[in-house]
């Protein structure tokens, strides 16, 4: 069955950075689009990134544009997403997510803050 898992959250200052990972298994992972999403307690599911299962062409929230860079390694069956100049605001879980069945991991909690 489908599983991923993400890591690499964690507590950071405004303006630092973190790079979180998702190790995935269970199904073709080179053959899929993946994105991260991520929510904030009490509110829904808000999208940030995306990468295509081919040449890695890659789409992102406003939001996050210029900050954020989402990257997969096939090999390693992996998905990532360096987050720099964070904002309190983003405080919150981030999943990966296998774009099109909408499945998503356990969730890697972020939160910046001072």
């Amino acid at each position: 069955q489908v599983q991923l898992v993400e890591s690499g959250g964690g507590l950071v200052q405004p303006g630092g950075s973190l790079r979180l990972s998702c190790a995935a298994s269970g199904f073709t992972f080179s053959a899929n689009i993946m994105s991260w999403v991520r929510q904030v307690p009490g509110k829904g599911l808000e999208w940030v990134s995306s990468i295509n299962s081919g040449c890695g062409i890659t789409s992102y929230a406003d939001s996050v544009k210029g900050r954020f860079t989402i990257s997969r390694d096939n090999a390693k069956n992996t998905l990532y997403l360096q987050m720099n100049s964070l904002k309190p605001e983003e405080t919150a879980v981030y999943y990966c997510q296998k774009t099109t069945t909408g499945v998503k991991g356990q969730g890697t909690q972020v939160t910046v803050s001072s």
